[in-house]
């Protein structure tokens, strides 16, 4: 079964990390290759030849590109257990909305923080902290993004905490502090073993983007 089913991946990667969690939750195993994105494989070159980017699911010898479709892919093609997707059809669509403001607003927004200084920087945390906020307020006070059930669009977000800890450090300033009801969420999250086993340690994330600032000369 394993075999069937490959992840081209990298540990640091928000969007794998998605992946990681949705096979995880599905109880699917397969076989995870990390992939060195500074010198590419023929493998990814070849599953990816678009964009030439991981995360790419690999399901009996097809590839499926871009981390949102991997998700709805394993939601789909896994259907007996743990849905991520509402059955709703309007539920689905808003579902579908965020995690696209995620990763037009949350993703550009982080980058912006660890890559800029100054001014530019401050404008930055601000945009950022205000698109937190517009998610913290989508949430509310529902156990989930979903309501009780932990579904799509909390494993679109949920790994961008895995990299909130370098944004704090390389930003000087506190995301808690801003919006603490998001991260009581993403620590709800994180008591799923799905999430645990699949993000990696905060630390690590800061050590890995401060020698990425460092090799861009920022």
């Amino acid at each position: 079964m394993a075999n069937e089913v490959v992840l081209l991946d990298c540990w640091v990667s928000m969007f794998g990390m998605r992946a990681r969690i949705a096979l995880a939750e599905k109880g699917v195993q397969y076989e995870y290759s990390e992939q060195d994105l500074g010198n590419k494989s023929p493998l990814l070159l070849k599953m990816n030849p678009i964009n030439k980017k991981i995360p790419v699911l690999i399901h009996k010898n097809k590839p499926i590109c871009e981390s949102l479709v991997i998700l709805q892919y394993i939601d789909e093609v896994w259907n007996d257990k743990a849905p991520l997707m509402p059955a709703d059809p309007y539920q689905k669509a808003q579902a579908r909305f965020w995690a696209d403001f995620i990763d037009k607003k949350i993703y550009d927004g982080g980058r912006k923080i660890w890559t800029t200084k100054g001014e530019e920087q401050e404008g930055a945390k601000k945009d950022f902290i205000d698109n937190l906020k517009v998610l913290e307020n989508e949430l509310g006070d529902k156990t989930y993004f979903g309501g009780e059930t932990f579904g799509f669009l909390d494993v679109a977000l949920v790994t961008f905490y895995s990299w909130f800890y370098a944004y704090e450090k390389l930003g000087n300033f506190s995301i808690e502090a801003e919006c603490p009801k998001l991260i009581a969420w993403a620590k709800r999250c994180l008591e799923r073993e799905s999430v645990s086993k699949s993000l990696p340690a905060s630390e690590k994330v800061y050590d890995f983007v401060y020698g990425m600032k460092q090799r861009m000369g920022i």
